[in-house]
């Protein structure tokens, strides 16, 4: 169980995020489009996983925006943002914002929060997913992992993208 929190106070995931070197479990998530999405369809390629509660928040439409801008620099590599957002307020969000260079799946109806250790347990945003940054090389093998201590703060996004050099 990961202690984080939020605005100060004390909030649980239900575990740990994968060990750096582990390879990262297969997962079933949405697209805007309804269409499902698993590790197979980002084959061959290295993956930057952004995972936060909730797209409607400003921390998280920032990090959003901000790994979009830095994925188009990057070779061989594909951003996948991951929340509990419904796929259609995900996708309205990226076409009101112009986010092109990254992926947006939803978690609402599988079990990646649970299988990557990422559900919060409790506090007001109890069953969302916590803030977390997971890189991958092309091979699914973790090279990077960050649990964000306080929910409303960024990720470090130079650590993330440095993993991939």
């Amino acid at each position: 169980m990961s202690n984080i929190t939020l605005k100060g106070n004390p909030v649980h995931t239900k575990g740990s995020l994968p060990s750096v070197g582990t390879t990262v479990k297969d997962f079933n998530l949405v697209d805007s489009s309804l269409n499902v999405k698993t590790l197979e369809s980002f084959q061959g390629k290295k993956k930057v996983f952004n995972i936060f509660p909730s797209i409607d928040t400003p921390t998280c439409a920032s990090s959003a925006r901000q790994f979009n801008e830095q994925a188009s620099a990057l070779e061989n590599t594909v951003v996948i943002n991951v929340s509990k957002d419904l796929p259609f307020a995900l996708g309205r969000f990226c076409a009101a914002e112009g986010l092109k260079n990254v992926e947006t799946l939803s978690d609402f109806r599988s079990s990646f929060g649970d299988d990557y250790e990422l559900t919060i347990e409790d506090s007001p945003l109890k069953g969302l997913l916590s803030r977390a940054v997971i890189v991958t090389d092309e091979n699914n093998k973790v090279l990077y992992t960050e649990q964000v201590a306080e929910i409303a703060d960024e990720p470090n996004y130079d650590a993330a993208l440095e993993a991939l050099k």
